[in-house]
């Protein structure tokens, strides 16, 4: 072994771990080749029916597009109050700072179940008020998401925020640059690959969000876990094994992308 590359043991290690994190993803592909009505693996008989009920279907595509929004609106929404809220924080370095953190924090501690119990309560009073921001509408499950996954774009940031030396700051400050200019001019380009990181992150917990989810939402605002959720428990659906293959192919390209772009850009800086 040198001093840059693994052995031929640590690589076997390696591999049987992956292996064994794998396999349960794995075994979905057969699943999602069967002819049959049910779950089952394939007896030599394989089919695309159940590929073709994911485009025949209009309750997957609606569901996979309303996902897609709530995703894309809720990732905004929590990246622009996690950025803001982590700015000040770094900026201003306030005296209660580690209090203001731990609570904005609270959503990744309390339990998922208690946070969907106080989000239905809150989105029923919010339905008294307004139809469009409430239980069952798409804006009150954005509303939800913002809360459960603020958390973790503040992690993110401010830990993309303790990587930048302070002292740039600190000159643009003496130069008499005004806290917006600093922020907009000097930090936020330090840190966009963090801002980056928490926006992809944000969509992908709101994308797969379904605890909270089945709490405030009934039969109008159906997300695709929610409508995944459903036909496994009324009646197993094999359509969800196709759209569980579909979904691993594309978090494969994403991340096959990313492993690229990383490599290029690691050879460009050197």
């Amino acid at each position: 072994m040198t001093a840059h590359r693994p052995g031929l043991i640590a690589l076997a290690a390696a591999a049987l771990v992956a292996a064994f994190l794998l396999m349960p993803l794995l075994a979905v592909i057969p699943v999602s080749f069967t002819p049959a009505r049910y779950l089952s693996m394939p007896n030599g008989n394989y089919s695309l029916v159940h590929y073709q009920q994911l485009f025949t279907n209009p309750d997957w595509g609606s569901s996979i597009l309303l996902s897609i929004r709530i995703g894309l609106v809720a990732s905004l929404v929590a990246t622009t109050l996690a950025t803001l809220f982590a700015l000040g924080i770094w900026m201003f370095r306030p005296r209660f700072a580690a209090v203001l953190v731990g609570f904005v924090l609270l959503p990744m501690i309390v339990p998922p179940v208690v946070s969907a119990m106080t989000l239905y309560f809150l989105l029923t009073a919010l339905s008294q008020v307004s139809q469009a921001v409430g239980y069952d509408t798409w804006l009150g499950v954005v509303l939800a998401h913002v809360v459960m996954i603020v958390p973790f774009c503040v992690v993110l940031i401010l830990v993309s925020l303790s990587q930048v030396d302070r002292r740039i700051d600190l000159a643009a400050r003496g130069m008499g640059a005004t806290v917006w200019q600093r922020a907009t001019r000097i930090i936020l380009p330090n840190i966009k690959f963090g801002l980056l990181t928490a926006a992809l992150l944000s969509f992908v917990l709101s994308w797969e969000e379904i605890g909270v989810t089945l709490f405030i939402t009934s039969v109008n605002a159906i997300t695709l876990p929610r409508l995944m959720w459903s036909g496994v428990r009324d009646n197993i659906d094999p359509a969800i094994a196709s759209i569980s293959v579909v979904l691993i192919a594309l978090t494969t390209i994403v991340l096959l992308v990313r492993m690229i772009y990383s490599s290029l850009r690691a050879r460009r800086s050197h």
